[in-house]
């Protein structure tokens, strides 16, 4: 039974604490909620968004739909489990840890000869009409739904011309399992598929790995063959904008918030497949020490993106180069791809309580966790492995649930089984850190080496340890900050560990150096940016996202020191900037001491919050900075009451990014800012 003690409590006591008006039949209740629900459903229906029932006078600030005109806000208050999707009412599968771990396929490279690919990419967007649609070809060239003739051609396309092309179609799949336990019936999921036209190259989830190399620019062509927002099933938009989190991308290809396309539709995204800096820092093909690895692609359509990306529409990018190579005989010897090289995507889900089906409330403003805890698209799988050494991508695909994540000993819980951090948002670190756990938001990778030969010297006789998440989490404002003990969190994957086999790949007990970071160079200017609420919904600095408004904008090939700020000290907010990675030079509270373990720490609402690394302690050189983050990164989390100083440089593409929380539901509400990158434009205004 997947429950952490809190959730388990929780169930145990929702019948005892109903007050005595409060009591009515348990089919009146479910005949309100009947109605509630097909209300919702009408509304996602009609494409009414969650501020436009705010401004209509439906909906209060705190998300719940007025009674008005039929309208019952019934399904808001939690009668035992009646409501059908509500946290710790979800079925669950008899037994875990029955289920192989899934590992996407790989999506397949295509020659332009291919149909999928015709008429062949160019440089701007095929915007000729398609009569059948009455909608250009290629959604490319519409900016928030409409078409702006003349725009979005690709940047340095002449220079770096495509060598790789891949393609893929966004569909339904209506016969999903998450688990083999028939009682919980076959999900209906939106996911990408391989790239075919034949319905049974089905969409999956996690979508196709793609794999790719720097100096080999590509393209990849996306179908939309969604189905109409009538038949979603109560939540999602088929409406897409895929962006690749957190390539250094042009905003053209970038998969931007506002650059959606529609069903019926293609979209070309090209990637010069440069590292950054090739265009400024005059080296050739860029900095290698830019170099990312572990990437992800998902939707991004704006006010839609917490339900698509739910729905399933997301999937792993693996970058190599000379040095990261996917082979453990060449570069820096790292666990070769895909043998000893997997990716581990986590999220969690609720089921209706009547239906068994995912379910997902549209209309809820402070964030999703569930209580059935999926891995690669499956419930508490397992994985059988070696005794060698394995590299784990780790990824938490949301919506809004944070981890620590701890290798655990079923039967001896309170046994450290260490093991090394190497990467941190698909940067390789300078050196690997030992850790015994490390906390990962939402969209944060950290890619990990297990030793499983020297997990088994410390479990002895038996054979299974398992990968347990032991942060407290309660509802969608971020974690208490309370720590379970060994055995009592969440336990997500189990690995089964067989013979020994062949190791080739690096020991990281060895020290062995990866890149170096790049310099820290004086700031042109410092901005600043706090992540608050107004009127229910989230803002950054007092305003709400538009696509109409850039914010401000960042003079090209220059540095730039950004504060952002959290005054609140009941929610923690994963903030993410497109185009570039960033530097954490200081974390500390807002009374000014450092937020981690270095230092004294405020006492927050939601308790205290020290980080310590997961041991491998907090940085002499960064105030209040775990080593583990001591590296180039894309998420920051931004804890209670707490001011990051992140340090950028912005390089070698011009356009508008987008930053914002990446907790999707508090972006989909509205926390979220654009700004542009154009050279010799002077811009100081520091709380844009």
């Amino acid at each position: 039974m997947y429950l952490t003690p809190s959730l388990s409590r929780f169930r145990e006591s929702r019948g005892s604490c109903r007050r005595s008006g409060e009591r009515r039949s348990e089919m009146a209740n479910r005949l309100d909620v009947q109605r509630a629900l097909a209300n919702r459903l009408e509304l996602v229906k009609a494409g009414l968004t969650r501020r436009d029932l705010i401004k209509m006078g439906l909906m209060t600030s705190a998300g719940v739909l007025i009674p008005k005109g039929g309208l019952t806000h019934a399904q808001t208050t939690s009668f035992g489990c009646f409501r059908g999707c509500d946290l710790g009412c979800s079925p669950q599968p008899a037994q875990v840890f029955v289920d192989p771990l899934p590992i996407p396929p790989q999506l397949p490279a295509r020659t332009l000869s291919d149909p999928g690919l015709a008429p062949a990419p160019s440089i701007c967007p095929n915007n000729a009409i398609n009569p059948a649609t009455g909608l250009p070809f290629e959604g490319r060239g519409q900016f928030n739904g409409a078409l702006v003739p003349g725009s979005d051609c690709f940047q340095f396309f002449n220079q770096y011309p495509p060598q790789r092309y891949f393609v893929q179609r966004m569909r339904a799949n209506t016969n999903f399992r998450i688990t083999s336990d028939t009682k919980i019936p076959a999900q209906t999921i939106w996911g990408f598929n391989q790239g075919g036209s034949a319905a049974s190259d089905v969409a999956v989830f996690p979508g196709p790995t793609i794999v790719t190399r720097y100096q080999q620019p590509w393209v990849v062509r996306r179908f939309n063959e969604l189905p109409t927002q009538d038949q979603n099933g109560g939540f999602g938009v088929p409406e897409m904008s895929t962006h690749l989190h957190n390539f250094h991308s042009a905003p053209e290809s970038d998969g931007g918030p506002c650059r959606w396309f529609f069903r019926g539709q293609y979209f070309d995204y090209y990637h010069a497949a440069q590292q950054a800096g090739f265009a400024f820092d005059f080296q050739p093909n860029g900095d290698v020490r830019e170099s990312l690895s572990t990437l992800w692609y998902h939707d991004h359509r704006i006010e839609h993106t917490a339900e698509n990306t739910y729905k399933g529409l997301v999937g792993f990018q693996f970058m190599f180069n000379q040095f990261d190579t996917g082979d453990e005989g060449t570069g820096f010897h790292l666990p070769s791809y895909p043998q000893f090289d997997i990716p581990l995507m986590l999220n969690d889900k609720l089921l209706d309580s009547t239906t068994g089906l995912i379910c997902f409330d549209t209309f809820n403003f402070k964030g999703l966790i569930g209580d059935v805890q999926l891995v690669n698209g499956v419930i508490q799988p397992f994985l059988s492995v070696n005794k060698r050494r394995y590299r784990f991508r780790v990824l938490n695909a949301g919506p809004s649930r944070f981890y620590e994540l701890f290798l655990t000993d079923p039967l001896s819980p309170g046994t450290v089984i260490p093991f090394w951090v190497i990467a941190n948002d698909g940067n390789l670190l300078p050196t690997p850190l030992q850790v015994t756990s490390f906390r990962v938001g939402v969209a944060e990778r950290y890619d990990i080496i297990i030793d499983f030969n020297q997990v088994k010297t410390l479990i002895g006789a038996h054979t299974t340890v398992r990968l347990e998440n032991r942060l407290e989490q309660t509802d969608g404002q971020g974690p208490t900050c309370n720590i379970f003990p060994g055995g009592q969190g969440i336990y997500c994957l189990e690995f089964r560990i067989g013979s020994a086999v062949a190791d080739g790949s690096v020991n990281p007990a060895t020290h062995p150096q990866f890149y170096q970071l790049p310099s820290v160079i004086t700031p042109r200017v410092t901005r600043n940016f706090v992540f608050d609420r107004s009127n229910g919904q989230w803002v950054i600095n007092d305003r709400f996202a538009a696509c109409t408004e850039m914010r401000f904008t960042v003079e090209q090939n220059t540095a730039e020191n950004w504060n952002i700020i959290n005054p609140r000290s009941d929610w923690q907010h994963p903030i993410h900037i497109h185009d570039e990675e960033h530097r954490i030079l200081s974390r500390s509270n807002n009374g000014g001491h450092h937020s981690s373990l270095s230092g004294a720490v405020s006492s927050f609402s939601r308790g205290d919050c020290p980080f310590d690394g997961g041991g491998a302690g907090i940085s002499t050189q960064f105030p209040g900075v775990p080593n583990v983050e001591v590296s180039r990164k894309d998420v920051t989390r931004l804890q209670q009451d707490e001011t990051n100083l992140l340090f950028f440089r912005f390089r070698d593409f011009a356009g508008d990014y987008p930053m914002h929380c990446h907790n999707v539901v508090h972006e989909d509400h509205a926390m979220m800012l654009a700004f542009e990158v154009q050279p010799g434009v002077i811009d100081d205004n520091p709380n844009p």
